[in-house]
């Protein structure tokens, strides 16, 4: 059980006495050490500090002073701030963050052991984890395969049981694209549900930390941790604590899910949605078809919105305070250019001076201010449909994983991977991607959307469908 167990299933262990988290954490840095080798979803692992932690954990099970996260084992994506934090990049290979993202901080003080940082696409710049400086993360499912992005890391290190959770970042679909290519299920809170403080900043109003786990039970244990207000972030809501699992076995009699017109698909996508929506209806769920017309306008504006602000945000990397400084620069003006172009790779290079375009004078109203009007249409097109519908169901990618290297050198495919997913943030929605079954050997993932706060009934609607099949309880294979 130790080595494939939910959280769910470890924390009982734990609380029963029936493990230790010393042992927990020597399985999985085991398994870390064993992996690691072959996947590359691991930037670094500080194994004192993770023993450390566990051997605090196992005293406070034995003394009865537990909670129910503590001495689990967890990952974190290498956006957030806690000892060495890359980013991915050169740019900020050697930075040793000085205090703690409120998301470390608050899974720490729940009692969580952090085995190490996961890699990642640059600055959360891409769909792959191929523009990582660290080199490419793979797919477990098959390495010569991509493991999504700019989570890919975390998903592909939950997918091979490295760690039953990790958590990730997602901008327009950094969370939920990678759980669907490896088979495991990511959530997308609402923005703002959980704070961004210590969160390394691509596009602010689009950026929102979120979960990769084994199962919808899994990702309600640590909503319940992550989510409230926080005064280091002026974006993170402060509302009443919620008990996110607390309606996970609630039926789905009456449910309505709607299925947008708009997303096209291809025939075994199709098909593959058509057996999820059919296993809701089985529960009582109803089909409701609805329109989202903006779809097709919303990965445009979308990569004019956050290449904007990663412009501004990324302006801060000038090798003059911290992050890569190059060697001898003959004025400081050589100072930066050659350290932004050391320090920063090619696909986070393409997105500052696409946003510095956008945001130019003569420019920022042809692309900057139509993007943004675009994108007060599409939420206006969501609340259309959430008065007809209760959740949406999507897929999460037009497809599987694709190969590693076949989309480097074409931007707008990789970009595309992204379009089932970056409507929801530029709404700010909450979204959840969950295993639905597999098209030639590789994991296909469906994704539900929902109303503002909707977390509880996303949980919901996915346990009882994890209760109903299961896609995701199947592992990779084991590498030769």
């Amino acid at each position: 059980m130790i080595g494939s167990g939910t959280l769910a299933e470890l924390s009982a262990a734990l609380q029963h006495g029936e493990t230790s988290s010393r042992a927990l954490t020597e399985h999985c840095l085991a398994r870390c050490r064993q992996l690691n080798p072959v996947y590359n979803c691991l930037i670094s692992m500080d194994e004192t500090a993770a023993y450390a932690q566990a051997e605090r954990a196992d005293r406070l099970l034995q003394v009865g002073q537990a909670g129910p996260l503590t001495g689990l084992p967890i990952l974190h994506k290498d956006i957030f701030c806690s000892g060495r934090t890359t980013c991915g990049s050169r740019m900020l290979e050697h930075f040793v963050a000085p205090y703690e993202a409120t998301v470390v901080r608050l899974l720490t003080a729940a009692g969580m052991v952090t085995l190490g940082k996961t890699n990642m696409d640059e600055f959360a710049m891409g769909s792959s984890t191929e523009t990582s400086y660290f080199g490419p993360a793979l797919n477990p499912w098959n390495s010569g395969c991509v493991p999504g992005g700019s989570s890919g890391g975390s998903a592909a290190a939950v997918a091979c049981r490295m760690a039953p959770v990790a958590t990730g970042s997602d901008t327009g679909g950094s969370i939920r694209q990678p759980a669907a290519l490896c088979g495991v299920t990511g959530i997308k809170p609402t923005y703002g549900r959980i704070s961004r403080h210590g969160m390394i900043a691509f596009a602010s109003s689009l950026d929102q930390a979120g979960i990769l786990s084994l199962d919808a039970r899994d990702a309600a244990l640590l909503l319940n941790a992550l989510c409230g207000g926080d005064p280091q972030d002026s974006t993170a809501l402060d509302r009443t604590a919620e008990d996110f699992g607390a309606r996970l076995e609630a039926p789905l009699a009456g449910l309505r899910i709607g299925v947008p017109a708009e997303y096209g698909m291809d025939e075994p996508m199709a098909a593959l949605m058509e057996d999820a929506l059919q296993v809701f209806v089985e529960q009582g769920a109803r089909r409701v078809d609805i329109c989202l017309p903006q779809t097709a306008l919303a990965l445009a504006a979308y990569q004019v919105i956050s290449s904007a602000e990663c412009s501004s945000n990324l302006a801060r990397f000038d090798g003059v305070r911290y992050g890569h400084r190059c060697n001898n620069p003959a004025d400081i003006d050589s100072l930066y250019r050659r350290s932004r172009s050391e320090g920063f790779g090619r696909e986070t290079r393409r997105r500052i001076m696409l946003g510095t375009f956008v945001l130019s004078a003569g420019y920022h109203d042809a692309f900057y201010v139509r993007a943004q009007k675009v994108r007060a249409r599409i939420l206006q097109d969501y609340t259309v449909a959430f008065a007809a519908a209760d959740l949406i169901l999507t897929p999460v990618t037009p497809g599987p994983a694709f190969a590693l290297g076949t989309r480097l050198d074409d931007p707008v495919a990789m970009y595309l991977s992204d379009i089932y997913t970056v409507p929801v943030n530029l709404a700010g929605l909450p979204a959840i991607a969950a295993p639905a079954g597999f098209m030639n050997g590789l994991p296909i993932g469906l994704q539900l959307i929902g109303p503002h706060f909707s977390e509880a009934l996303l949980l919901n609607a996915v346990h009882r469908y994890q209760l109903a099949t299961d896609w995701h309880r199947q592992m990779p294979p084991e590498p030769d």
